[in-house]
């Protein structure tokens, strides 16, 4: 692939292909002038450094910038930098060449010309414009370019953001369309959503809709602006940064750019007017209250003096009436109290659109305005309207669609709460309700259909036909309690689907263990552990284990303990494979429940890690013992023992957590030989099957226990106290630090042994347990799990 333009588009387009194992040359201009700088160094305008100033600058801030758009940093070394007036003749050798230069028909009119020159027949091209007309940019390009040409418009950050909008022109190769659409999905991660060649494609115009329609909002009923966010967040499955502090994130200057190209282009849309800027956010662009960028928009950051003459950070909110800013107010609103202990979404809306106070009047004027726009979208931006929800969700992070939402809502229900509050409703949605359609959406044999415009009638949504959803499943439940659920996904395959807070592991999920694979070497061939929630598990329920040790019933610990490693033992040591999907937070207890498995599915985006540590105890489900049992299988001949220890035991005694799945192969949590990564989110439970039937129909054994552990004892004890010791006169930990990490070193050297010994899995795991439990009853560790379950910040004490 070549990129060209390394902006902050282009770089971080590079760096994902650069994820996903391709080669990448990122192309951009030569500076004009040499810098004083250069000069001194001795360059001159023909010196590659000087040549390549601009783009290797610009990758280089990618590479360096939090977070990361890289999975790993070595995947860097896959970009190949260079200029257009001395590389554009390499595209030569590219499949595909995306253009990501400034936001400029005739610039990127000139790119063209220059692609012409040198790309081979069939190379494809492709625009990653966010509002410039794909087809506007063909003038003059030949027949092969043209039916080779479309827009692929990714959301930034591109690595965390999964829309990819493919937009064709009348010209476009059918086939061209259907690759992108492929490729995406499966090999780059991606929503891949086609698009009409419409102002703003979808996502952004329906986004930049959203937040103009919220800032006339704000402005008619008089919120702060610390209210719209407290209203507009996770509350409506929305995220944290909710709505100012999205605009402040992304730019007010990009928000005013698209929402001014919209009002110009959009000259038959009948919310035209509301994409016109109010007074308060022009004024704020007049005075370069952009947002982060220039360090104060809709908030601002300052520095606020104690009484002890220290100084604290405080987060001050615009008054959008004063334009001052001023110290952030507690705002509470009746509706949202009523919802605080639901964790449903879906539960949860219904209660706000029917509030009695402002709140309720926001959420009904918000919710129904967007429902009546998107309506009318169909069919000038998409003729399928799932294509609108899966943009909202993919590009902006809407847990739900706007049509997902009605649907929730009633879709009659609102139609009559809308025409009361005069905003009328599309033909076509009271010509499904006629038909006695009564739902956007329908499950049909487990798969989601739509209702589509043009047939009247639900259509297969086909870009989801080899997903696997768990919710859509649950009518083929074979066994569940308050916890968990046994789900029959098919083809003799079971999933054991975690559906506790957080995914966490209590009581529930030990016995769903058990039971799953009880069920499965009865009559299935293998079993998924896995969840479509927003992550996979948390770890061990601390809650728990906190007042079990407050009391100090360590009897009940040492069970809690020995049915959680016997659970992992468990998933280790059955007659069927056992294949494990994390995603998202997979930490403590999730972690350890991958570390036993036969196979690691990992999503693309999985923080793993044995977090233990932090709150003062060990891995305590046989993490520890994994840990020792690969520090084990790592030797090699000749190796420097002591060596490969060292970083073994930092990763648990530092709490790592990777930020990828592909760092976490690289921390040994996943294993290269035997794992493998999904970058597609939504495909990871499929992927997750057809990874134990894969193992299933190579003919599974279960592996033999373990006896032949090597570890280390006062070889590489010793060093442990050495390092822990000199760690602590340098004040990098607590004394509390040093003692818990001279007793994780104790178990995973295999206790106070004299010389390295062979030893069993259940030998390492009865040292675990022991340790665990000689740590729940030391006065520190309670602090440390208190404060965790009391402000989620860990304490060194």
């Amino acid at each position: 692939v070549a990129v060209l333009g390394s902006g902050i588009m282009g770089s971080r387009i590079a760096c994902h292909f650069a994820n996903t194992g391709l080669n990448v040359l990122l192309l951009d201009i030569v500076p004009k002038e040499l810098t004083e700088e250069e000069k001194k160094k001795g360059l001159t305008p023909e010196s590659k450094a000087f040549r390549n100033r601009i783009v290797n600058d610009a990758l280089q801030t990618a590479v360096k910038s939090n977070p990361s758009p890289l999975y790993i940093k070595s995947s860097a070394s896959l970009i190949t930098t260079g200029n257009f007036d001395d590389n554009m003749k390499d595209i030569a050798s590219c499949d595909w060449v995306l253009e990501a230069v400034v936001e400029n028909i005739d610039i990127k009119k000139k790119v063209f010309e220059q692609v012409e020159r040198f790309r081979k027949p069939g190379t494809l091209i492709t625009s990653n414009t966010s509002g410039i007309p794909i087809a506007s940019m063909l003038e003059n390009r030949s027949d092969d370019f043209v039916k080779h040409f479309c827009g692929t418009h990714f959301f930034n950050p591109p690595r965390y953001l999964a829309l990819l909008e493919i937009i064709p022109t009348p010209q476009t190769l059918p086939e061209v369309i259907d690759f992108f659409t492929f490729y995406g999905d499966r090999y780059l991660g991606k929503t891949t959503v086609p698009c009409n060649d419409t102002p703003a494609f979808i996502a952004n115009r329906i986004g930049v809709f959203g937040i103009q329609s919220m800032f006339h909002l704000v402005e008619q009923m008089g919120l702060s602006v610390e209210a719209v966010d407290k209203l507009t967040g996770p509350v409506i499955g929305r995220p944290k940064s909710a709505t100012f502090r999205t605009c402040d994130v992304v730019g007010l200057d990009t928000l005013a750019h698209v929402a001014n190209g919209l009002y110009i282009n959009c000259v038959n849309d009948s919310k035209r007017e509301l994409f016109k800027l109010p007074g308060y956010v022009q004024q704020m662009l007049d005075n370069k209250w952009l947002g982060d960028k220039t360090k104060q928009g809709f908030y601002k950051k300052t520095k606020v003096k104690a009484a002890d003459g220290s100084s604290k950070t405080e987060i001050l909110a615009l008054n959008l009436k004063t334009l001052e800013y001023e110290p952030q107010s507690k705002v509470k609103f009746a509706t949202l109290e009523l919802t605080k202990t639901i964790d449903s979404l879906e539960q949860r809306l219904p209660i706000l659109v029917s509030g009695k106070d402002v709140a309720g009047d926001f959420y009904r004027a918000s919710f129904y305005g967007l429902f009546q726009y998107v309506a009318d979208r169909i069919p000038e931006i998409t003729p399928q309207l799932n294509r609108i929800d899966d943009a909202m969700k993919a590009g902006f992070g809407w847990e739900l669609g706007p049509f997902e939402m009605w649907d929730i809502l009633g879709v009659e229900k609102s139609i009559a709460a809308m025409e009361g509050m005069n905003l009328p409703v599309a033909d076509w949605v009271k010509k499904m309700i006629a038909s006695g359609n009564t739902s956007f959406y329908k499950v049909i044999n487990g798969k989601n259909n739509f209702y589509d415009i043009n047939s009247n009638a639900y259509q297969k949504i086909t870009s989801e036909e080899n997903f696997i959803i768990l919710k859509n499943e649950r009518n083929k439940t074979v066994w569940k309690n308050n916890g968990c659920s046994v789900i029959d996904i098919g083809d003799g395959v079971l999933c054991l689907e975690f559906q506790t807070k957080m995914n966490t592991i209590g009581g529930e999920i030990v016995q769903g263990v058990s039971k799953v694979i009880e069920l499965a070497e009865k009559d299935f061939r293998g079993v998924v552990i896995g969840n479509d929630g927003a992550n996979f598990s948390a770890g061990a329920n601390l809650g728990m284990v906190f007042m079990m040790a407050v009391e100090q019933d360590f009897d009940e610990i040492d069970m809690a303990i020995r049915a959680f490693q016997g659970m992992n033992m468990r998933v280790r040591y059955s007659s069927v494979p056992v294949v494990v999907a994390p995603h998202g937070l997979s930490l403590g207890g999730g972690c350890e429940m991958a570390l036993h498995a036969d196979h690691v599915q990992a999503a693309a985006e999985s923080y793993v890690g044995l977090v233990e540590f932090g709150v003062g105890l060990i891995p305590g489900g046989g993490g520890t013992k994994e840990f020792a049992l690969r520090l084990s299988d790592d030797f090699k001949e000749g190796d420097i023992e002591v060596n490969n220890f060292r970083e073994r035991f930092l990763t648990i005694a530092t709490a790592k957590v990777s930020t990828s799945a592909q760092e976490a192969m690289n921390m040994g949590i996943l294993k290269p030989d035997r794992d493998k990564i999904t970058l597609n989110r939504r495909r990871l439970i499929a992927d997750a099957k057809a990874a134990v039937i894969e193992l299933a129909d190579s003919g599974y054994t279960m592996p033999a226990a373990r006896k032949n552990i090597k570890v280390l004892g006062r070889n590489a004890l010793g060093i442990v106290y050495a390092g822990a010791n000199t760690m602590f006169s340098g004040h990098y930990m607590t004394e509390y630090d040093k003692f818990i990490s001279e007793k994780l070193g104790y178990v995973m050297c295999g206790g106070d042994l004299s010389a390295a010994t062979l030893v069993s899995e259940q030998y390492l795991l009865d040292l675990e347990r022991e340790v665990f439990l000689s740590l729940c009853g030391e006065k520190k560790t309670l602090e440390r799990i208190q404060s965790i379950l009391t402000s989620g910040k860990p304490l060194r004490n």
